[in-house]
């Protein structure tokens, strides 16, 4: 059930490995889900319980985890080493983690370990910390895998491709639905329906739907209205193939249009051809948000944007799509080429209760930046 080659697997736990001693570090404690899927195809939601996946400076690889994992690894990955704890009253898997790496000769090395990780919490870190205490020595090396995923290799980049489709089928159904007196809620089955019909998979966050004053919000949130006579509707998305994504964002008047919403848009428009422009091999990510902030300024909404505007994206898991690295002002990272990002362009204006976000998905390209999407970027009001 790989969906990569594996040679291509290899070559990536190789680059990792090459960095790791570059970092003179002897192991790798993994506990991002997104590392294990990017290193040997593993693919689950039992992050939420204790496991880690271990791969060692000589390429030696292991995978601490449930008993309910252990097929799901066998049928999702390569890993042959797959270790299982007990649950119990007073199971100690940090403990069963340790004696793991004394079979493996790790006393007294130095290992890596992802502490900025969903599926390491804070109690489970503490164990961690102090079964490890005197054994090894431990050094953060949350990043070092997350800064080979951003760039995406050309298969990697098929799925996104794939998902920026599914992404393009779930807005015109959304389109196709909207208008007075629709309930929310059958628009987003229609919009995630059109994913799961396509292949695709639930996205790493729910998708976000706000109407009326509840336009102006960028959080998922439960409870559903039906749209009225005249409204505002915000929709914030994802098409995920593989679990890569490709999001996007739009908001959708709803009977007569006011001039105030066709003014947003034409900035928001604007600011995302400006942010196109500066999203450029050997520019820093801050330049987009700065190309973005200045058109917002300049237009008068200084006060409804926001400091960011937008994030890399990739295979990622719950409980949220964003990826390493964001646009914000003075982020010094290297835009290259094979990196995907999803630029928003949100105003939420809460002196006037009005709201237009326009988001897309784009792959940077050896000379500027390929937009994913098919649909054009006019205001669509229903």
């Amino acid at each position: 059930m790989l969906h990569f080659t594996e040679e291509e697997l290899a070559e990536r736990r190789a680059r990792a490995i090459a960095l790791m001693e570059e970092r003179r570090l002897d192991g790798l404690l993994m506990f991002r889900q997104e590392s294990m899927f990017y290193l040997t195809g593993y693919d689950t939601f039992g992050f939420c319980f204790f496991q880690c996946l271990y791969l060692g400076a000589d390429g030696r690889l292991a995978l601490i985890t449930r008993a309910p994992d252990l097929r799901q690894a066998q049928n999702t990955s390569m890993i042959g080493d797959i270790r299982i704890w007990v649950d119990r009253a007073g199971a100690t898997p940090a403990g069963e983690l340790k004696a793991m790496l004394s079979d493996f000769g790790c006393a007294g090395r130095t290992l890596g370990i992802e502490y900025e990780a969903y599926g390491l919490t804070a109690r489970n870190g503490m164990a961690v910390n102090a079964e490890l205490d005197g054994f090894c020595d431990l050094e953060d090396a949350s990043e070092l895998v997350s800064g080979l995923r951003v760039v995406k290799s050309p298969a990697e980049l098929a799925y996104v491709r794939r998902a920026a489709e599914l992404a393009d089928d779930a807005l015109l159904a959304a389109h196709e639905l909207t208008g007075p007196g629709v309930f929310e809620g059958d628009i987003l089955a229609a919009m995630q329906g059109a994913v799961f019909k396509g292949g695709g998979d639930y996205p790493g966050n729910e998708f976000i739907i706000g109407s009326g004053s509840d336009a102006l919000l960028c959080r998922y949130f439960t409870g559903r209205r039906t749209l009225a006579a005249q409204d505002q509707l915000t929709l914030e998305f994802a098409g995920a193939y593989r679990h890569y994504h490709a999001c996007m964002m739009r908001t959708i008047p709803v009977g007569p249009v006011r001039d105030a919403h066709v003014d947003m848009h034409s900035a928001c428009t604007e600011a995302l051809q400006a942010c196109r422009d500066a999203l450029r091999p050997g520019e820093a990510v801050g330049a987009v948000f700065d190309a973005h902030a200045a058109v917002m300024d300049r237009r008068g909404y200084e006060h409804a944007r926001m400091n960011a505007c937008g994030y890399s994206l990739g295979a990622v898991f719950a409980p949220i799509w964003m990826d390493y690295p964001m646009f914000y002002h003075g982020n010094p990272v290297e835009i290259r080429p094979g990196m995907v990002f999803f630029a928003h362009m949100i105003l939420m204006d809460s002196q006037k209760d009005l709201a237009m976000n326009l988001g897309e998905t784009f792959i940077v390209t050896e000379d500027g930046n390929e937009r994913l999407s098919r649909l054009p970027l006019d205001l669509v009001c229903r």
